[in-house]
Order: C-alpha cells, then structure tokens, then sequence
C-alpha cells in the first residue's frame, strides 16, 4: 500500500466585507474554514456546520425598513376626470351666468311694465279726483239736463212727519240735453216696433 503524502492544511480565507451590516460589523467571515488538499477537489472548501454556541439570535437576519413600492397608477384616467370636472365646472358657471343675465333682463322688463302701471294708475286716480269733485259734478249734472233742487225737505219714516216745506226745482234745464235724450227715447221705441 502506498502511503499518502497528501495533508490537510488550515488556510484562513481572505475576509469579506459584509455589506448588508453597518459598517464595522466584521464578525461575518471571521470563522475559519478548512480547504481539503488531495484529489480533483483539492482546495474546495468544506462546508463544516458551525457550531450552535456560535450562531447568535441576531445574525440571522437584521430588520430594515424596505423602500416604499413605486406605484404606477395610470395617469390617463385621473387626467380625463380631472378635465371632465373642470369642463363641467367652467359650462355650470357659463350656464349660471347666462341665466342670471337673463333674469336681469326680464326683471329690467317687469320693472318698466309695473312703472308704466304706476304711472296709468295714477292718471286714473287723479282724473277720477277731478271727476268727483262737486264743481264737476254740477257741471255734467247740468249737461245732462239737471237743475238745481234748491232747498231740501226731510220725510222721518217712522211717523211720516215732513221736515222742510218741499219746493220745485227752479231753474232751466240746459235744450241739448233734453233734445239728446228725446232722440235717445225715439230711436230705443221705434227700434222695438
């Protein structure tokens, strides 16, 4: 039997930065490895499980905060509804103005329709005042062929006693009047015949 010559030799890897740590936590890689020295294999290193007193609870893993995920929302959709309400907002207040213009318009319309009533109104007033007065009323009394009655006498209802001496009307009564009124009788007999 042949005697081989072939050792195990320790060999210290060269050390690596760990780079998910702070900086200055150099307690990753300073295990030390052994590399096996014969055969096609000669030196790979030997995964040797590490012992478990070595493995601490906080080197497992640390926790960090993870960057936020970008959200890609699609922009199209926000756009056209952002358009659509501003489009709606500007024809709402287009369409509030226009009715409000047109409101004016008509209220200006109303406003000269109720000053021109006013003003009919009056007119009518004050030719109704003149109409009423006593000097006008004698003077169409006298056009339609009145006269004057004069004195008054009083008759008391309960007891039929005549207060005042009763005297006939004295003065003319105006010829048109009585000529008008003739004419009038005239024309409303003959038109029942």
């Amino acid at each position: 039997m042949r005697e081989s010559t072939a050792t195990t030799t320790r060999r210290s890897p060269a050390r690596k930065t760990d780079r998910g740590g702070p900086p200055g936590d150099r307690r990753a890689g300073t295990q030390s490895r052994q590399y096996a020295t014969q055969g096609a294999t000669a030196l790979a290193p030997v995964n040797a499980p590490a012992p478990a007193s070595t493995k601490r609870a906080g080197e497992r893993g640390r926790l960090r905060v993870a960057p936020p995920v970008p959200v890609s929302a699609p922009r199209a959709p926000f756009v056209a509804l952002v358009l659509v309400v501003v489009v709606a907002g500007v024809l709402g207040i287009l369409v509030l103005n226009t009715k409000i213009n047109e409101n004016a318009f008509r209220l200006s319309h109303l406003q000269d329709q109720q000053n021109t009533l006013d003003e009919q109104e009056q007119q009518l007033n004050e030719q109704l005042a003149d109409d009423s007065s006593p000097t006008n009323l004698a003077a169409l009394a006298h056009a339609q062929g009145m006269v004057s009655a004069g004195q008054p006498a009083y008759i008391t209802l309960p007891n039929g006693t005549v207060i005042g001496m009763p005297q006939p009307a004295n003065g003319m009564p105006n010829p048109t009047a009585q000529q008008a009124g003739t004419g009038q009788a005239l024309s409303t007999s003959g038109a029942g015949h």
